[in-house]
């Protein structure tokens, strides 16, 4: 039975494009995986507290020797892990935010990118662990980031996820990205905006 990892990250809610699109990915993957089971993670709602020396301490201390309070201090990113290891799929929305992830984003990715668990050394070269796994990232820019225009190299977003992910081992990975979203505070038409996107992400669900 196949289990997609949903995760949000755009703080507007009703008003996320992001969010809309990722609502329509998930309900076209439950249409082809009606056995399937979807994990919800909003990122907005999840208390997640930066990376600090005791935190790294403790991922470094083997677990056998950890102490309970280190072991308390890896509680939620024991929780992130297991939703991350136990899907087989993932689909991520992210707003861009100053060019990059949104900060609650990568909050998450520090607690779940841990030596021994998502990638290794064991070699003397890295290795990503998370393997055989699927990920859509559904990106919405206020304005158009695209390959070629005089603002793609400005976008930090799609290179950064690309970059990180593959490194865990996720490198089955593909991108949607809804470009020029500011149009819709100018009062342009939000269905006639979102109508291709909404059919790029249908397009894509029903090929998993």
């Amino acid at each position: 039975m196949p289990t997609l990892l949903h995760i949000d990250s755009s703080p507007l809610y009703g008003r996320s494009v992001s969010r809309q699109l990722t609502g329509a990915f998930v309900t076209h993957w439950k249409s082809s995986h009606p056995d399937g089971t979807v994990a919800y993670r909003d990122l907005n709602t999840t208390q997640i507290p930066p990376v600090s020396a005791e935190w790294v301490g403790a991922v470094y201390t083997p677990e056998a020797a950890r102490t309970p309070q280190q072991k308390e201090l890896l509680t939620l990113s024991d929780s992130l892990l297991a939703e991350l290891e136990q899907a087989d799929d993932y689909v991520f929305g992210v707003p861009m935010h100053n060019f990059g992830v949104p900060s609650v984003l990568k909050l998450w990715i520090d607690q779940i990118a841990r030596v021994g668990r998502t990638f290794s050394y064991a070699d003397g070269t890295p290795k990503g662990l998370i393997i055989g796994k699927k990920a859509t990232f559904i990106i919405a820019t206020g304005g158009i980031y695209d390959a070629q225009t005089k603002m793609a190299s400005f976008n930090f977003v799609e290179p950064y996820l690309r970059s990180v992910f593959g490194f865990l081992g996720v490198t089955d990975a593909t991108f949607i990205t809804a470009g020029g979203t500011a149009a819709l505070n100018q009062g342009n038409d939000r269905t006639a905006f979102l109508a291709p996107h909404l059919q790029s992400v249908q397009t894509h669900a029903q090929t998993f």
